[in-house]
């Protein structure tokens, strides 16, 4: 009975991580550029009390064991990099990665950081930058005569100077892709850092080699879906409550055997 208490509380414990990570992908349902993150779980060691196998007599053996879980644990937080829903805003500045690749943000410790989120703006130095005022890598700088802004497909940004007739390349606006994305670690402000586990960006020009064309006038919405993640929040709550059913459970019957009496 005390491996089912503990093994119960394991339970409850993944179920409340699981709400913890559903509760993070509702709350950045309208964050632009936002991927959603899953739990995946894996079984605790077990407690082999018959090794299968064995010999119980002279050309007899056991044909299956006795081994007792003891609980499950959370193996990782996967978060999943599917193509979220666009949205037209017509904004000059609103980019769209259609397939696969990530802006380029440099900060201002001189790293460079990764983005799907393209709702950028223009600074008072006319570079193009993130709600935070970090400018996009490599550095696009509109010019302040500039009456028109057009970004390419293949992110080449043109810019149509007061007076010309014809616009001028003041740009050209690169991607970065990598091996393993879901070893992308997230810090926040919809920015990720390359790790380890997700190898080197690979720059590359949007729309060639494998990497997504640019929309301009266009946002990508989070790509969390409301339905299944509330499926996920009902079949979590109801495995928290029989993991402390269980728990309940394993304490009457513990107190059933104090309770006995010659």
């Amino acid at each position: 009975m005390m491996r089912a208490l503990w093994s119960a509380a394991t339970g409850m414990l993944g179920k409340q991580l699981n709400m913890d990570v559903i509760a993070n992908n509702l709350a950045n349902l309208n964050t632009y550029g936002f991927k959603r993150s899953r739990v995946d779980f894996q079984d605790l060691m077990y407690q082999n009390l018959r090794m299968s196998g064995s010999t119980v007599a002279e050309g007899a053996r056991v044909p299956a064991g006795i081994e007792v879980g003891l609980g499950t644990r959370p193996a990782s937080i996967q978060r999943v990099f599917s193509q979220g829903d666009f949205i037209q805003t017509e904004g000059t500045l609103d980019l769209v990665i259609e397939g696969d690749g990530f802006f380029q943000i440099l900060m201002p410790d001189g790293s460079v950081t990764f983005t799907r989120d393209g709702s950028f703006k223009r600074d008072d130095e006319g570079r193009m930058v993130t709600s935070d005022g970090f400018p996009i890598e490599p550095e696009i700088l509109i010019p302040a005569e500039a009456v028109d802004l057009s970004i390419g497909t293949d992110g080449t940004v043109s810019a149509l100077i007061s007076g010309d007739s014809d616009p001028q390349e003041i740009g050209k606006i690169e991607l970065a892709k990598f091996i393993n994305p879901s070893g992308l670690s997230a810090i926040g402000r919809n920015l990720y850092m390359a790790t380890a586990s997700s190898g080197q960006p690979i720059i590359g020009t949007p729309g060639l080699e494998g990497f997504g064309t640019i929309s301009q006038g266009f946002l990508e919405m989070s790509n969390v879906k409301v339905v299944e993640e509330m499926v996920n929040m009902i079949i979590a709550q109801r495995a928290y409550e029989v993991n402390s059913k269980a728990i309940q459970t394993s304490d009457d019957m513990l107190a059933i055997a104090n309770n006995l009496k010659r």
